[in-house]
């Protein structure tokens, strides 16, 4: 297990030389950024369905299924997204390569314990634009950063049908925004940086039941609920005059710390998932969950943005999974698990008056790694965000997924050495 670990983290830091921003979508300037964790990548797979208990996959969204686990797991993930972003009369493509999450879960009796790394929410866009006025000025905003989440949990199986948990997350990171405006006709152009800082603890509390209708099937249900909590921002202000060199590079030409700039507050919302799944344990299940966030308590980092706010979200998916014969010896293919699920969610963002809405389907595999324990998944996600209305920006999406899930049993002292 150990050399396992070493080898996921080699292949984490190359894969992180190419994770340097998680998004590249205009939507991320409001708020703490565009919220990418959605699960792992199982479950995602799955249209983010995380009712299903599971003793070989973390579960990271319901800390109560930590006390599924029957082996020590190491998982880390990470998701490269080619996006076509587009308007009435404009269309753009993006590429991004992120780390979604690398944790370890560890069973010890009836309890099951996690902790790890999360890259939560992304800020990273691009936009350009030209006036249309006899000298036209023109204007660039950009922006990068994001928030991360380290966490530590736990669940316990309270009776056989029954396990509860919860989990703790500090969230850290930087934002910054920049604004840039110039004339041809004039020899200096300016440009504005805003920094935040952000910090702050929320939490996580969850409960799952599984019970057996009869010899072959189960049914399933999960409860998870976060709190509303606060996370700080220390907030500057610089503004630049700056000039652009001969081979396009920026100049500063003289820099001023804008005083009077408050630290602020955002409200992270409280959020409630319920599900439910019905299947045969090993060979299929089916599920559907819904979650709501008040995201309507959400405010923006700088309270001079007019023209977009937060009302409440929800989001709703349906997925599963189907193994042909998990102990198949004779063939690989009837070993692998096959996912699949759609999800639909409000994103609680409105601009201009219109909600952002985002759908998706998923599809993917787990591909047994070295056995039946150890597994690569590999998710598949298209999906719409936004729209072209209202002058604003539709997004569609492919995003292909892939993780590790290592499995092993720790602690248990050798008979022959």
């Amino acid at each position: 297990m150990i050399k396992k670990i070493i080898v996921s983290l080699c292949l984490l830091f190359s894969f992180s030389a190419f994770a340097q921003e998680g998004t590249s979508s205009p939507y991320s300037f409001y708020g703490i950024g565009d919220v990418k964790f959605k699960g792992t990548i199982d479950t995602r797979s799955m249209g983010g369905v995380s009712v299903f208990p599971d003793s070989i996959h973390l579960n990271l969204q319901n800390p109560a299924q930590l006390a599924s686990l029957k082996l020590t797991v190491f998982a880390l993930g990470g998701t490269y997204a080619n996006t076509k972003s587009k308007t009435e009369t404009q269309e753009e493509k993006a590429r991004r390569t992120a780390l979604d999450y690398l944790a370890i879960g560890i069973p010890v009796g009836k309890l099951g314990f996690g902790f790890g790394l999360i890259p939560y929410s992304s800020v990273g866009y691009k936009i350009q634009t030209l006036s249309d006025d006899e000298n036209p000025i023109f204007s660039r905003y950009s922006g990068i950063g994001g928030v991360n989440k380290v966490f530590v949990g736990a669940g316990y199986q309270l009776t056989k049908k029954i396990n509860i948990g919860a989990d703790i997350q500090y969230n850290f990171g930087t934002i910054e925004t920049t604004n840039l405006r110039y004339q041809n006709v004039i020899q200096y152009g300016t440009r504005e940086i805003n920094t935040s800082e952000v910090s702050g603890l929320n939490a996580t509390f969850g409960a799952t039941y599984q019970t057996k209708i009869n010899s072959k099937f189960s049914f399933f249900s999960s409860l998870t609920y976060s709190p509303e909590s606060e996370v700080k921002l220390g907030n500057r202000r610089t503004i630049d005059i700056i000039q652009f060199s001969s081979v396009g590079s920026i100049d500063v030409i003289e820099r001023q710390e804008v005083e009077g700039i408050d630290d602020t507050t955002i409200k992270l919302p409280s959020k409630l998932a319920l599900g439910t799944g019905f299947g045969q344990i090993k060979k299929w299940l089916i599920g559907a969950e819904v979650t709501f966030l008040n995201t309507s308590v959400t405010t923006n980092r700088f309270t001079d943005i007019q023209g977009a706010y937060f009302e409440n979200a929800t989001r709703y998916s349906l997925g599963g999974y189907f193994i042909p014969n998990f102990n198949s010896y004779s063939s690989y293919f009837k070993r692998i698990t096959y996912r699949a699920g759609i999800r639909y969610e409000n994103t609680g963002l409105v601009i201009q008056g219109k909600s952002i809405t985002d759908t998706a389907v998923n599809a993917g595999f787990g591909l047994p790694l070295g056995g039946i324990f150890s597994k690569i998944n590999i998710g598949l996600e298209m999906g719409k965000r936004g729209t072209t209305y209202y002058n604003l920006v539709e997004e569609n999406y492919f995003n292909l997924s892939v993780g590790l899930s290592l499995s092993d049993r720790w602690f248990v002292k050798r008979k022959i050495d």
